[in-house]
């Protein structure tokens, strides 16, 4: 009797691991079939098409990328060649301004004023200064325009004030020193005195007279 009910038992416990096993196997193919479907979507997400597609595109960020590169190249080495000397003609300037106060400096001497040996230095220098001009401008080196134009300050530097009513208001009348651009970029500004009104000095004088009286 023991012995039947012992081999129920055991034929009980064998027909549940069984079961089990039954149960585990199909759980794995469950897994692998859900697997299966997630690389099916990965692999219908991206058809050759689309690879293609994102092959060209970055493709064409590349060839933009270089295009760029190879324009700003382009764009340096033409100012490196437009531009190359702009440190040197500024600096050359200086001749120009040296030959100036030596004339400004000859003219007030008063040994010299009024003779002959002056009119002749005079002349000369004259002469360099022409060829100096002449030589920066065949370099695309200009001085800018001044005396009797508005105030640009893009060009030119106000150093003071004129009174003059002749003349509206911010308008050159004195070039301290001759300003220059080379091309299209600005060397050095012009330093110049521009016009103003005449100030009326009686009403200034009465309202300064009123401002005491206030106090």
């Amino acid at each position: 009797m023991e012995k039947e009910e012992n081999l129920n038992f055991d034929n009980k416990t064998n027909s549940e691991k069984k079961d089990e096993e039954i149960s585990s196997d199909v759980n794995k193919e469950n897994l692998h079939a859900e697997n299966g479907d997630n690389d099916k979507e990965e692999s219908i997400q991206k058809t050759p098409e689309d690879k293609i597609l994102e092959l060209e595109d970055k493709l064409t960020r590349t060839f933009a990328e270089m295009e760029n590169q190879r324009r700003r190249f382009e764009k340096e080495k033409e100012e490196a060649y437009e531009y190359g000397g702009f440190a040197f003609a500024k600096e050359a300037l200086n001749l120009i301004d040296n030959l100036e106060r030596s004339k400004q400096i000859l003219k007030s001497d008063q040994t010299l004023k009024n003779s002959e040996a002056l009119k002749k230095i005079l002349e000369h220098l004259e002469v360099i200064n022409k060829d100096l001009i002449s030589i920066f401008s065949k370099n695309n080196i200009k001085p800018i325009e001044s005396l009797n134009k508005k105030l640009d300050p893009n060009f030119h530097q106000a150093m003071m004030e004129i009174e003059d009513d002749q003349k509206d208001p911010g308008t050159i009348v004195q070039e301290i020193q001759k300003g220059f651009i080379i091309k299209d970029r600005l060397l050095r500004p012009s330093l110049v005195g521009v016009s103003k009104k005449t100030e009326n000095k009686d009403k200034k004088n009465e309202i300064n007279k009123e401002n005491l009286d206030d106090k």
